[in-house]
């Protein structure tokens, strides 16, 4: 029942609404229609007239110009020249003495070099093994070759067997002056030396072996 009441409600409801709006429209439409008035035409000008700019130009008198006077040269000081010696030199005190060119036989002419032991004349320091944790050293012992070159490098002791690989490469890029006898180069035999590893910690202080 409700639903019919609302049904019957909403059909009233329309047809008023409707009856409203077509009221005001034929309202609207009897209205008298009035037309808006003309506006007056406006004009332009494209290309105006420039009118002339006055420039005016200020005349600069410029002062009498005087003359400036450069001033003279700074005298030249006389500088004493040196006489020239008319004296010969063998009769000067500590003139050069006359002596016999040596006469040298290029068939017996012999040099002869000093013998010496073979000397170093570049070390390449060694790498500083990633796996060690303290500072240590190694003793290595080696062989020259006439030509300067370290051959059977093997090392004899090390703090720590980290640093053994390190050191003998390190020694097998060194250079020697090779050792000298009677003039010839000979190989060394059993040359000694020690390889030092310094590790330091994050302050830059070492760490003891």
């Amino acid at each position: 029942m409700s639903g019919l009441i609302r049904w019957i409600f909403g059909i009233v409801l329309a047809a008023a609404v409707t009856f409203f709006l077509f009221t005001l429209m034929r309202v609207l439409i009897k209205g008298e229609f009035k037309l808006e008035e003309k506006q007056e035409k406006m004009s332009f000008e494209v290309n105006a007239k420039i009118e002339e700019v006055k420039v005016t130009r200020k005349d600069v008198k410029v002062s009498k110009v005087r003359r400036v006077v450069t001033p003279p040269p700074p005298p030249m000081i006389e500088r004493q020249q040196a006489s020239q010696p008319n004296v010969p030199i063998a009769s000067l005190e500590g003139a050069i003495p006359e002596f016999e060119t040596p006469k040298l036989d290029r068939q017996n002419f012999k040099i002869a070099v000093s013998d010496r032991d073979a000397q170093p004349l570049v070390r390449i320091p060694p790498i500083m093994p990633p796996r060690a944790e303290k500072s240590g050293h190694c003793k290595v012992r080696f062989d020259v070759s006439p030509q300067g070159a370290p051959f059977n490098v093997i090392a004899t002791y090390c703090t720590g067997s980290v640093f053994k690989r390190s050191s003998v490469k390190s020694v097998q890029k060194w250079k020697y002056n090779p050792k000298i006898v009677d003039g010839r180069s000979v190989a060394r035999k059993g040359v000694e030396s020690q390889i030092t590893f310094r590790l330091t910690d994050e302050r830059g202080k070492m760490i003891p072996e």
